[in-house]
């Protein structure tokens, strides 16, 4: 019988089998881009899920659109698909908005004001603020986030919106936009968010107008990004808060951690447990389609679709940082 040829092994695949923390001084852009190219490759035509259309310009987004970005903590980018894409951000403002709040007011407000404990609950669950006692639990549901944007100081509306975009630029280090057409769309619809903040209010857990703090909120969820500006806002977490691109620090390092812990436990709303069983990094997700991870010290994963499951998390996104993750050996779980 003829004998069988050595199988030869890709080199992205060599690159796969070596522990994560061993080849992180001498990771080579080649390999990256080659895992993100596979990465891509893998997911793209994945059906499963569909857009978010209780809001109804989401529905209008292509649903084929999918997007693979790394950004490592030195700045370098590699991509594959429809990384520039604009699509709003969502509920991947959230964390922003509460590191600018703990920036400013210490994360010890953060914890007092609002509360950092999973709900268990969806993330628009008005039940949830009547069965915990500190009514908006985490900023990164609906409830802790509105509360979030009403600690931001401020003198009007219009400065306390100025302030979470400008802060928002500054971690992507661009100047970033308001999609007016998707505003317009959510401020239409939004009775339920509105709800909320006036629930919280009698409360005395917010802490600005309830109009204004909901305005601004559907603001922040409307901002333009795409799935390379998304990965250089992780990049930023990543790298200790400051920004690789232009240097510029957005929050001190002191508070990253507490940052990446509240998106570790409730990044993924209540699908958050099995995000941590299963790629082990702080993220965020929103219905918009866009996902974001840290792999602290080291880089943001970022991707795009705009088909989401019925927790509202991207299916394709989800997959995608999913392998990145275990093909980096990047849990923090893991012994290092």
């Amino acid at each position: 019988m003829p004998s069988t040829p050595p199988r030869t092994t890709p080199a992205y695949i060599k690159f796969l089998l070596i522990p994560w923390l061993l080849i992180a001084p001498a990771l080579h852009a080649a390999d990256l881009q080659a895992l993100v190219d596979q990465t891509h490759a893998l997911f793209k035509d994945v059906k499963e899920g569909a857009n978010a259309n209780y809001i109804p310009i989401l529905d209008e987004v292509p649903s084929e659109l999918f997007g693979v970005a790394i950004t490592l903590a030195d700045g370098s980018t590699y991509v594959a698909g429809d990384v520039d894409y604009i699509f709003s951000i969502q509920s991947v403002a959230k964390p922003f908005t509460m590191a600018l709040v703990m920036d400013a007011q210490g994360p010890g407000a953060v914890r007092e004001k609002i509360g950092v404990e999973p709900t268990g609950m969806p993330f628009n669950s008005i039940i949830a603020i009547e069965l915990n006692k500190q009514r908006a639990i985490n900023p990164l549901v609906n409830a802790g986030a509105i509360a979030a944007v009403s600690m931001i100081d401020a003198r009007s509306e219009k400065d306390r919106w100025n302030t979470i975009l400008r802060g928002y630029s500054d971690f992507a280090g661009q100047k970033l936009h308001l999609m007016k057409d998707v505003y317009k769309s959510e401020a239409e619809t939004n009775f339920r968010n509105r709800a909320i903040a006036n629930q919280l209010f009698a409360y005395d857990r917010l802490y600005s107008d309830p109009m204004e703090a909901v305005t601004v909120y559907t603001k922040q969820g409307t901002v333009g990004v795409s799935a390379r500006i998304l990965a250089m806002m992780g990049a930023t977490l990543a790298n200790g808060g400051t920004n690789p691109k232009t240097g510029v620090r957005v929050i001190k390092t002191d508070h990253v951690p507490e940052v990446l812990a509240v998106m570790l436990m409730a990044g993924f709303y209540d699908e958050s447990g099995d995000w941590a069983y299963t790629a082990g990094l702080p993220a965020k997700t929103g219905v918009g389609g866009g996902i974001v991870a840290v792999i602290p010290g080291q880089m943001a994963i970022a991707a795009f679709s705009p088909r989401v499951n019925e927790a509202g998390n991207s299916v394709r996104a989800l997959r995608a940082i999913q392998h990145i993750s275990k093909s980096l050996s990047a849990s923090i779980f893991l012994p290092k």
